[in-house]
């Protein structure tokens, strides 16, 4: 099968031949039909995120596909459904901790590593080896539309802490980096579960807005003067209420006490998740005051990624028509445009652009 390849960090894919993936149980194969390129890949990539990725390797975090070969332990999948390539895989040995590889990007730990030794090759080919219980069926859709249902990439991520921190409809949630590919998807999804209002604090105004008209109303855009304590305030204030919920999705370039103050905006007795990357590269700790969460009683979360379910009730969500997928552009590149695909990709971060690649 044809497939991108990295090879080296910081030398580009390299597209060529390589052995089709062998199916064993417990594990399916998938007919890669639309790979969403992520807006960082680059950076990846390059080397400079320094993500657990052993190479070589073929990149690319889930995609959508049509189901080629079944192992004897499927008792639902059919040969030709279409399904979501979840690209976290958890090991099966330790229900409670499970070791944890993103498949085709990076590892968590000396256990993520071993499992990622197996599944380690990612969706930028023409088919994809899974477990069996990472291909998630979507139903039936238009191969035409296979691109825009890349978005579920991006939006299974805040749907996850959402999920994390029981989101009740009619509660008030802070997304913190609103303005950026997977914090515009967190106010997609919070509206779509039911919240009352989304607080989008940023400093890009025109990102602000566009949020604004696109989901009317229930958006209170905020922008940031860059002060902490200000910010802090100017984001309690922008609802009549107070914020139930803080999910914080920043990425690894923003400074601690910009999350900081986002996150000291929730109200008594309230949940904040923390999804971002913010640390991944060094620098200062997030130094939440001790006594502020004992005596408000602050409820706080790390998630990674999504439960395993999370995708079934997903496409119940835009299925039902409260997640309109029509919202995402996607740009498409076949597969031996990969490279250029990635540096669209770093080029366009853009709320709701996608950059995809069709194997």
């Amino acid at each position: 099968m044809k497939a991108a390849v990295l090879k080296r960090f910081g030398s580009p894919l390299e597209i060529e031949h390589v052995e089709d993936p062998m199916l064993g149980t417990g594990e399916v194969i998938v007919d890669v039909v639309a790979a969403g390129v992520l807006s960082y890949a680059n950076e990846v990539f390059s080397g400079e995120r320094k993500y657990l990725l052993e190479l070589p390797v073929i990149p690319g975090t889930g995609g959508i596909g049509r189901v080629s070969a079944i192992g004897p332990d499927a008792t639902h999948l059919a040969i030709g459904d279409w399904v979501f390539c979840d690209p976290t895989v958890r090991s099966r040995d330790n229900v409670i901790a499970p070791d944890i590889t993103l498949q085709g990007l990076s590892a968590r730990g000396p256990g993520g590593l071993k499992l990622q030794q197996h599944f380690r090759h990612g969706s930028f080919a023409e088919r994809i080896r899974l477990p069996t219980e990472n291909a998630k069926p979507i139903g039936s859709i238009d191969v035409g539309d296979a691109a825009r249902w890349c978005a579920l990439g991006a939006l299974l991520v805040p749907y996850g802490g959402f999920l994390a921190a029981a989101l009740q409809p009619g509660e008030t949630v802070l997304v913190s980096g609103a303005t950026g590919r997977f914090g515009s998807a967190a106010v997609a999804v919070a509206l779509a579960m039911g919240a009352a209002a989304v607080v989008a604090p940023g400093r890009n105004e025109a990102t602000l807005a566009e949020l604004q008209r696109r989901f009317g109303p229930r958006v209170h855009p905020v922008s940031l003067s860059g002060h902490a304590s200000d910010d802090t305030e100017r984001m309690k204030r922008a609802v009549p209420g107070s914020i139930d919920c803080v999910l914080d999705i920043m990425p690894p370039s923003v400074t601690t006490d910009v999350v900081r103050s986002a996150v000291m905006a929730v109200r008594p007795y309230g949940r904040v998740v923390l999804m971002g990357g913010v640390g991944m590269l060094g620098g200062p700790g997030l130094d939440l005051p001790y006594p502020w969460i004992m005596r408000e009683c602050i409820t706080i979360h790390g998630a990674w990624m999504y439960p395993p379910d999370a995708t079934v009730r997903m496409v119940g969500l835009v299925r039902s028509g409260l997640l309109d997928l029509t919202q995402f552009e996607p740009t498409c590149f076949d597969l031996d445009h990969a490279n250029e695909a990635v540096a669209h990709a770093a080029a366009h971060r853009k709320p709701f652009q996608m950059t995809v690649i069709r194997p």
